[in-house]
């Protein structure tokens, strides 16, 4: 079922002339804007990454992941009910999540063909008690009813190594371990690990040897 927040992403995307939901062989398309194909995807980009290499041999394709940066919990009665008390949600995205989508998506990305845009987005969630039986075991027990764009608060876009690296902060030293980047992003090593593996896979960073039993990374050439 399309979300409140699917349509209202479409209808930003959709600039004028453009057309929404086009049959293009196989594929439904969410907007064309001329030339160009645009796909938005709030779930995983591991489900488009075929559809989008395919799509990518003819067309010029913008792919559209939003990142949820602050979310607003909307507890109903029931669904369809009264609205019972709201919320911030204490997890808040941040742009480095990117790379949580491109470790599935290195395949694909880059390509002369494809932008990744993503859109940092307020939002809020409505969501009503859960009692089926499969969800009784848990403490938080909840069905999600909709989610609902409150604002766009920025837009970042992404084709090119450079752009991935647009995210690392440039006093950095290389080679570098994932350790140093962890360090200097204010992160976990296991998403620096993951930052790493991402600038590797899509060719915008190379092995440079080891450093102890830790892997150096530098820009690739």
């Amino acid at each position: 079922m399309e979300t409140s927040l699917h349509r209202a992403l479409k209808q930003f995307y959709a600039t004028e002339g453009a057309a929404t939901e086009v049959r293009l062989g196989r594929y439904r398309i969410d907007v064309v804007r001329g030339d160009e194909l645009v796909e938005i995807q709030h779930g995983s980009l591991a489900a488009i990454r075929d559809k989008i290499a395919k799509l990518l041999v003819q067309h010029r394709v913008l792919v559209v992941k939003p990142l949820i940066v602050r979310k607003t919990l909307v507890s109903l009665s029931r669904k369809g009910g009264k609205e019972l008390s709201r919320k911030a949600s204490p997890k808040r995205g941040t742009l480095l999540d990117v790379f949580d989508e491109l470790v599935y998506f290195t395949r694909v990305y880059p390509h002369a063909n494809l932008t990744l845009e993503t859109p940092l987005v307020e939002i809020e969630e409505r969501r009503y008690p859960g009692h089926g039986k499969r969800r009784r075991w848990r403490k938080k027990d909840f069905v999600v009813e909709d989610q609902r764009l409150v604002a766009v608060v920025g837009v970042e876009r992404f084709s090119s190594h450079a752009d991935l690296w647009r995210l690392i902060p440039a006093g950095l030293d290389e080679p570098f371990h994932t350790g140093e980047l962890a360090e200097s992003l204010g992160v976990r090593r296991l998403i620096a690990q993951r930052i790493a593996y991402c600038l590797r896979k899509t060719g915008a960073a190379d092995v440079a040897g080891k450093r102890g039993n830790a892997w150096l990374y530098r820009r690739a050439a």
